[in-house]
């Protein structure tokens, strides 16, 4: 069935849908001739009340959706072409992961903060999360995270972590919000993981940077952060797509002078990136797969001599107590 609903907040709908007495599937929420909120929801468990939505916003020809799992963007296209990775499992069964509290891999998967240790594995937990719809408006939707037992066992700090979809014209903008609710200084890293698919031969794709950077990146080494370096010279402040670049896993940035960078294809401009204020920033794809991530960080994974401290632990962040932590990204389509 289909409802068409336009002053319900997702609050409300939530209550309405745990009482089980509704075969609703599919909700138009704010629906005009330009700007519509879809919502999809289903029951993952009938003996639960737990539900899983996902949500599509839609500007003009342009249209995003997002699994309430992990907050993530899994489709951002037009009346041309999708632009987002399919999540096909053959190559990555990811599409936009969120990485929260950390971005990586920590050595042995574990830190120590407080005398105590805890374990997280690469990426963190966020991505795995069923998040809440907290607020919604004809062209953005707001989701939400809470810590809970589960994310104290092996984090333990109270947070609320926002991701916050505004849908333009032609472009997406996605905002972090991280607030933190602990006693005690809040350490963390969030970082986007977006992969972008390539329709053509990858090596018809090229990536023009905004400024004439000094390209030195560093490899990976089972999944931690080497001292190796290597650098990519800039052609007209591009360089190629090839699958050799890749061949030990992702390519970390530091220190980038550019804020943004452009895919291009054939030369044509497709899509661009913009993370102005993200200190880090990683390249990625595998072997023969038709995509490439483009990755705005705060932080990274941690080297092979970490002493796994978390409060040292090179390229994490700090929040005050009550402090509130806000980035934002975004994706303009050409």
């Amino acid at each position: 069935m289909l409802l068409s609903c336009y002053k319900n907040t997702p609050n409300s709908l939530i209550n309405v849908f745990k009482t089980k007495e509704c075969n609703f599937n599919h909700l138009i929420l704010f629906e005009n001739s330009n700007t519509s909120l879809e919502i999809f929801f289903k029951f993952v468990n009938t003996n639960s009340n737990h539900f899983v939505l996902i949500t599509t916003l839609t500007k003009g020809t342009l249209k995003a959706t997002i699994h309430s799992k992990g907050a993530e963007l899994i489709a951002l296209h037009n009346s041309q072409r999708e632009f987002i990775w399919d999540g096909n499992p053959d190559f990555w069964g990811k599409h936009s992961p969120i990485l929260f509290p950390i971005v990586g891999t920590l050595k042995n998967n574990q830190y120590q903060y407080n005398g105590k240790n805890y374990t997280l594995s690469r990426h963190g937990f966020a991505r795995d999360k069923t998040f809440t719809v907290i607020e919604q408006s004809e062209n953005k939707v707001i989701f939400s995270l809470q810590s809970d037992a589960e994310t104290l066992q092996n984090y333990p700090f109270a947070f609320e972590l926002q991701v916050i979809y505004t849908l333009e014209q032609d472009r997406l903008q996605i905002q972090y919000k991280v607030f933190n609710k602990s006693d005690a200084r809040l350490y963390f890293a969030i970082g986007a993981h977006p992969a972008f698919a390539l329709t053509e031969a990858f090596e018809n794709y090229s990536i023009a940077m905004e400024q004439n950077d000094v390209m030195q990146y560093h490899l990976l080494e089972n999944d931690l952060l080497s001292n190796e370096t290597k650098r990519i010279t800039l052609e007209n402040q591009q360089f190629q797509l090839n699958y050799s670049l890749f061949e030990n896993d992702a390519l970390v940035f530091k220190n980038l002078k550019s804020q943004a960078l452009t895919i291009l294809e054939n030369q044509k401009p497709l899509l661009a990136v913009r993370f102005e204020g993200f200190p880090n920033l990683g390249i990625w794809t595998k072997k023969d797969a038709p995509f490439v991530c483009i990755e705005p960080w705060f932080g990274y994974a941690d080297t092979a001599d970490s002493n796994g401290d978390l409060m040292t632990k090179e390229g994490i962040q700090q929040l005050v107590v009550s402090g509130i932590f806000e980035a934002e990204f975004s994706i303009t389509i050409y």
